[in-house]
């Protein structure tokens, strides 16, 4: 089952599960958090506790996600409460490139990069309920930096890139209890500057200060060990760049338990009622063919098994923030 959040013709809020071309809405249910909660409080999982609501009136997905009228498939009514943060350097191959950017003159000696690569190599997949070797973590920011499906992405002043990176992203609440609920999955486009990035490895978490996007669908359930998806980048309706990205635990050097415990083990994050978004990394870029992408680009990522296609575009800049702005009281 997929679920898709989304606003009506006159502007109320929706969840719909995704029954071909159509959405048929969830009697009752305003957003996928409250059925997240109401299916922990009553002891049953979401898809249960869709079908205890039953479903209800039929729309038209296409012209919904046209509309932009889809929202993100997890979100919180106060986007503080919402944390945006991943990992890197989960899956094989995706040492390659990011290499690359951090080598200096002597090509030949083992990078921050590799050595951490090769940590997740030898202990990311850990025994169940062990705790193996932890991964690479950046923080991205709260609910605001989330653009919905379809609009496009804003891009700082500041930013030397506005590049994409295809992933899936893991979808949570935090129960009445303190523990985490993974309610699925989700396609992400978790949107960096890689320019700005290459320049040092420590610039990594500057890079990640961008927007992202994720969805439009969340899928219910496991994910799937192999998982083969799309990434390319429209100019001018034209095809500039494509292709091929990997997951799942069988592409990866991390089991998701160990990135999921390496994230949660902080309390910090187990504040009742707040929703995250963790992404778990990928191993394709545009950046390592040497795109650079242009405002007006389109980015779509798709993979089969999550249904429609993530597509955002390069927007404008945001207003800048100017030195010396900052008010002493």
């Amino acid at each position: 089952m997929r679920l898709v959040q989304f606003e009506s013709n006159n502007g109320e809020r929706r969840v719909g599960v995704v029954d071909g071309n159509q959405l048929r809405e969830v009697q009752t249910a305003r957003s996928v958090r409250e059925l997240a909660l109401a299916a922990i409080e009553a002891g049953i999982n979401l898809q249960q506790q869709v079908e205890r609501l039953g479903l209800g009136a039929s729309h038209d997905y296409a012209a919904l996600l046209a509309d932009l009228k889809v929202l993100p498939p997890l979100d919180h009514p106060d986007p503080a409460h919402m944390l945006i943060s991943g990992t890197g350097l989960t899956h094989l191959g995706s040492a390659s490139a990011r290499d690359k950017m951090h080598q200096g003159a002597d090509e030949t000696a083992l990078t921050d990069t590799m050595r951490i690569f090769k940590w997740g190599l030898e202990g990311g997949k850990p025994a169940a309920g062990q705790a193996g070797v932890q991964p690479e973590w950046f923080y991205k920011g709260d609910g605001r930096i989330v653009v919905r499906p379809g609009a496009a992405f804003p891009v700082p002043p500041f930013a030397e890139d506005a590049g994409e990176e295809p992933e899936i992203g893991g979808l949570y609440v935090i129960g009445p209890d303190s523990k985490p609920y993974r309610l699925g999955f989700a396609v992400g486009n978790e949107f960096s500057d890689h320019v700005m990035e290459r320049k040092n490895y420590l610039y990594l978490a500057h890079s990640k200060l961008r927007s992202c996007s994720f969805g439009p669908e969340l899928r219910m359930g496991e994910l799937p060990q192999h998982l083969a998806g799309t990434s390319r980048i429209l100019r001018h309706g034209e095809e500039i760049w494509r292709n091929e990205f990997l997951s799942g635990e069988a592409n990866m050097c991390h089991s998701l338990e160990n990135l999921e415990y390496h994230h949660f083990k902080y309390s910090q994050f187990l504040t009742p009622g707040d929703v995250h978004v963790h992404f778990f990394g990928t191993a394709t870029l545009s950046f390592a063919d040497g795109i650079r992408t242009l405002p007006g680009d389109v980015f779509e990522i798709s993979q089969a098994e999550f249904g429609a296609p993530l597509i955002n575009g390069v927007g404008s800049s945001d207003a800048a923030f100017e030195p010396g702005q900052v008010t002493p009281l």
